[in-house]
């Protein structure tokens, strides 16, 4: 790490906070006015305001239960048996209420608990999903449903559940894949003398945020949907202190969910059907409902009419093949779902993450491990900034062969600083050398460092992938120096107050170890007081890195390994000599240069 990299990463940080001021901010300050406008235009026969907005029931009003309790107090239950799903459906409102993924565990270890998406509105988190008929305000959220006697939802038995109220009879028959994709039919018939207006729709609710959420900077978590062909998106923080910042927005077909780091449930209306969406808080700020809701158009049913139609609604994670695979069209064996792989969180920067993703999955499933894979992709990464890394590393050069002229220089004009600026940029122009050349290298290194940042941590495919003693590529390195990596039997990390700074494993020391190394090749600032300052910044990016995903600390020490070996080339080829022993301060190669010295 050398000045170059310093004032680089100064002038990125400079480039997007002028960015975000100039551009950015005022265009996010314009989108919320008018988004707020909008909202205060709206008149009460919007389909948000035409329904009771509560379409949790007593979500937020009754005192929360566990999940087991809350399961054992519903009348009735349909259960749930999948290879990869497990749970059941409560037949009050119809809801899914209780769903376990049973491919992931909470932790690396296989005999932990599997992951819960879903669970009961009594809980203090609870997170479900339902489908209905609003009959005016009504969303009959609290509906009795009834099933066949010892029914069980299986890839190959669907379900059908019926109620009658009043004039109306409803059926909704569920069948299920062996992935994580249900299908609902339902069908309203009007068996009344009079005609008969409907409305169908769909909630995704959250109560609270959920119990792992960290609300991290980098990453999506709350409600969202695509909207005809538009992603929308609000945090849970944001929603839940301002709630007029929700989202309502209309269009054809798309999907609403509600998304946490590595899970997603998903509602999905008919691809060709008008829906009003809404991602809001339903409750306060004390206690949040939050909510991925869409309507339809109304049906209006004649004397003895039945309608009929299909939709959709996902559980599970968000596994970017498998996503995709819901997005194909059906004649590709999909479902045809708009963009549904937009609930993984790409970011601003989704044309890096995505070529990056892509790469990075590919020599996963091709070698079998994700740690051979990022050191693949590094390589890639490398050959192609190869050219101009080049022309960095041969400004470095040179700038490292002018060194003796640039000592001359700085002894001559000791005390004139300005003189000294104008001698040696004279000396530059001269030498036909630009100094900040070396910066451009890194320069494209950082949004692309930040990219592959994101990519481990948002996507799931890296979750719980070992490499050589790492048993989790998208955490940090599990060992730590202060306990010789795992051979004294204590766990300092667990100590209060400076716990958090000694997890620094064998992986972030051997990434600062090169970094020290590398800043041995360049040459070193004028300024003593410079010098040993970034002599130091290794150290000081060791514990700024230990922290960080293990395969993101895996890159940056194959990516400085391999710019170490790129740079002694060049530095060979434009004739410097390295004198890697003296840089290092090693004995005999002092002892070496003094006796050379004396032979003169």
């Amino acid at each position: 790490m050398d000045r170059n990299l310093i004032l680089a990463i100064v002038l990125s940080f400079g480039v997007f906070l002028l960015w975000d001021y100039m551009v950015l901010g005022p265009q996010r300050e314009a989108q919320e006015a008018a988004r707020q406008a909008q909202a205060t235009e709206q008149t009460e026969t919007a389909a948000a305001q035409d329904m009771d907005p509560d379409i949790g029931g007593l979500v937020g009003e009754a005192a929360a239960l566990t999940v087991s309790d809350a399961i054992a107090k519903a009348d009735a239950r349909v259960p749930i048996k999948t290879p990869t799903l497990e749970g059941s459906i409560n037949l009050k409102g119809g809801r899914f209420d209780d769903l376990v993924l049973l491919q992931y565990h909470q932790t690396v270890d296989e005999s932990s608990p599997p992951i819960r998406l879903l669970s009961p509105a009594e809980t203090e988190h609870g997170h479900f999903m339902q489908q209905g008929w609003a009959v005016g305000k009504d969303t009959q959220a609290g509906a009795q449903w009834t099933a066949p006697e010892g029914a069980v939802l299986t890839p190959s038995t669907p379900v059908t559940l019926t109620r009658t109220n009043g004039d109306l009879t409803f059926e909704k028959t569920i069948s299920v894949d062996d992935r994580y994709m249900f299908t609902v039919t339902q069908s309203v018939t009007n068996t009344s003398g009079e005609t008969k207006n409907l409305r169908p729709y769909s909630t995704v609710t959250q109560r609270n945020t959920p119990e792992e959420y960290r609300n991290f900077m980098i990453l999506h978590e709350g409600p969202l949907g695509v909207i005809g062909t538009k992603l929308y998106e609000r945090k849970y923080n944001k929603l839940k202190k301002n709630k007029n910042a929700k989202i309502e927005e209309s269009g054809v077909g798309g999907w609403v969910g509600i998304t946490n780091k590595f899970w997603l449930a998903a509602s999905i209306p008919p691809a060709d059907a008008e829906i009003e969406a809404t991602l809001a808080n339903r409750g306060t700020t004390e206690k949040p409902i939050f909510e991925a809701f869409y309507a339809m158009p109304a049906v209006s049913l004649a004397p003895g009419e039945t309608h009929s139609m299909q939709s959709y609604m996902f559980g599970g994670p968000k596994d970017v093949d498998l996503l995709q695979s819901y997005e194909a069209s059906s004649e590709q064996g999909g479902l045809g779902v708009y963009d549904f792989d937009k609930a993984v969180d790409w970011g601003h920067l989704f044309f890096l993450t995505r070529p990056i993703f892509y790469t990075l999955n590919f020599f996963g499933d091709l070698t079998g491990n994700f740690g051979i894979a990022i050191i693949l992709l590094t390589l890639i990464i490398k050959l192609i900034l190869f050219p101009i890394a080049n022309k960095g590393y041969e400004s470095m050069s040179k700038m490292k062969k002018l060194q003796p002229e640039v000592k001359k220089l700085q002894e001559r004009y000791a005390d004139d600083k300005m003189k000294l600026q104008q001698e040696m940029m004279a000396l530059y122009k001269k030498e036909k050398m630009n100094p900040l050349a070396g910066c451009f290298p890194i320069l494209l290194q950082m949004p692309i460092f930040y990219a592959l940042y994101k990519t481990l941590f948002v996507t799931i495919e890296l979750r719980h992938q070992p490499f050589l003693y790492i048993n989790d590529l998208s955490a940090p390195d599990p060992t730590t120096i202060f306990n010789l990596f795992g051979l004294l039997p204590f766990d300092p990390t667990v100590l209060p107050v400076i716990g958090g700074f000694l997890g620094i494993g064998f992986l972030p020391v051997l990434m600062g170890v090169a970094m020290w190394f590398q800043t041995k090749l360049n040459p070193p600032p004028a300024d003593p007081v410079q010098a040993q300052v970034f002599a130091f910044m290794p150290f000081i990016f060791v514990f700024i890195f230990a922290p960080f995903a293990a395969g993101l600390v895996l890159y940056w020490f194959w990516n400085t390994t391999l710019g170490i070996l790129q740079q002694w080339y060049i530095m060979k080829k434009n004739g410097v000599k390295v004198e890697l022993g003296q840089r290092l301060n090693l004995p005999w190669a002092k002892k070496n240069a003094d006796a050379a010295g004396d032979a003169k």
